[in-house]
């Protein structure tokens, strides 16, 4: 299994370059990063001087989506950086989040991200694709290779990711929740006449070392109220009948209201109605043990690679375990 990290680019942009370096020291495999270029710094500028200062691990977007970016623009960065750093880009993808709601829009459609997919990925594996009726390819990127993985949640959502995505992208680290997630997109994949194994499965979750299972939960209960604004939708379109396992729609019934302000953010007021039960569930917390036990059970469903989301405050801390006791004992 591989071992990513999902960062913030919070400034300065340097630290989070260092953080990136001391992940590849670690043996990390991929750093992800948040991408809502008004609540943080941009990624793609970021993404340049940590490839220019690693050697190894592979970089993108947990997620980007196709509403804040010219899908043209968004594949000349990856295929850009792919020429110059020897394809070390990934594709995370979703409807959009943070990113549009602060800007006072809404996600984007499952057509458009469908649509996006197949252009972004097209362009940047240096093919020729139609848009808006014309036929364009980036001529001077032949040797290009992008993989695209789906960030989703409903069951749409999730019939798309089996139908379009290289990979799936699911933001919790509950095993069961996983085990239906997961079949899911399987079956759709099946269905749509691909090898349902060859789709690749990334968790990405909170994950905080330590004894101190109070504090970490504090640390990480933001994750459930994020986790939440993507539930609320599905509950919003579908209802609580069991469309989507019920621990995810049960818990956000105390949900009032999110402030993108405090999105992603130790300390998110916002987020008092997740129970401690839903960060256990959806974060791994507690000592080397919890965490080579999760993992393992994330392993035996399918996961190729979970990421740790390094949003508290124990940053280094967490690198330098995973790095000495984790990461040897799981890849």
């Amino acid at each position: 299994m591989d071992i990513g990290v999902v960062l913030q680019n919070n400034p300065p942009a340097l630290a989070v370059v260092d953080l990136a370096k001391r992940a590849e020291a670690a043996g990390f495999s991929h750093v992800w990063t948040f991408d809502s270029h008004v609540l943080w710094q941009e990624p793609f500028v970021i993404y340049s001087k940590i490839l220019d200062e690693t050697e190894r691990v592979i970089v993108g977007p947990m997620v980007t989506n196709p509403g804040t970016r010219d899908w043209t623009v968004l594949a000349s960065l990856f295929a850009t950086l792919n020429e110059m750093y020897g394809n070390r880009t990934i594709c995370g993808i979703g409807r959009g989040d943070s990113a549009l709601r602060v800007l006072g829009a809404q996600p984007q459609s499952l057509a458009q991200l469908r649509e996006s997919i197949g252009v972004i990925r097209g362009l940047a594996n240096g093919e020729k694709v139609e848009l808006r009726g014309t036929e364009q390819q980036l001529a001077w990127a032949p040797d290009s290779r992008l993989e695209v993985w789906v960030a989703a949640y409903g069951p749409k959502a999730l019939a798309l990711t089996g139908e379009v995505g290289d990979g799936y992208i699911l933001q919790l680290a509950d095993p069961d929740i996983a085990a239906w997630m997961i079949g899911a997109v399987r079956r759709a994949a099946e269905q749509a006449g691909r090898d349902p194994m060859a789709v690749k499965f990334c968790v990405a979750a909170p994950a905080y070392v330590g004894d101190d299972l109070a504090h970490q939960r504090e640390q990480t209960r933001w994750f459930g109220g994020m986790v939440g604004n993507h539930v609320a939708d599905i509950v919003a379109r579908y209802g609580g009948d069991g469309t989507v396992p019920q621990v995810l729609t049960d818990y956000i019934k105390g949900r009032s209201g999110y402030d993108y302000a405090e999105h992603g953010r130790a300390g998110n007021t916002h987020t008092s109605f997740v129970p401690d039960e839903v960060v256990d569930r959806f974060c791994i917390l507690g000592p080397v043990e919890n965490h080579l036990k999760r993992l393992e059970e994330l392993r035996a469903l399918g996961v190729d690679q979970f990421a740790v989301y390094l949003q508290h405050d124990a940053k280094e801390e967490t690198l330098q375990a995973y790095g000495e006791h984790i990461i040897p004992a799981v890849s």
